[in-house]
């Protein structure tokens, strides 16, 4: 155990907490790059069809988006999981 006068170098906790993970299609974006990905992809319209929430919907902006999917963990939750579903759909395609 190493006390607080110890000047070994320890590793940052960014370091352990940012370990690869090579099946996560998620590490590494941020949610304004899935987002982006997404209504390119879809469309606004597309994206109020398939996640019926107002953001989408009713005078659409990135902007305003990300305020709501970031106070609402639900509507976060599928975002992700329709980028999941996007990145599949795209392997199909290819």
């Amino acid at each position: 155990m190493t006390s607080p006068t110890d000047k070994t170098p320890s590793q940052p906790l960014h370091l352990a907490t940012t370990q690869k993970q090579p099946r996560n299609p998620l590490h590494g974006l941020t949610l304004q790059a899935i987002l982006t990905e997404l209504v390119e992809y879809f469309g606004w319209e597309g994206l109020a069809e398939r996640i019926p929430v107002r953001c989408f919907a009713s005078d659409p902006s990135i902007a305003s988006s990300l305020k709501f999917l970031r106070k609402t963990p639900w509507a976060r939750e599928k975002v992700e999981g329709l980028y999941g579903f996007m990145l599949r759909e795209k392997r199909r395609e290819s």
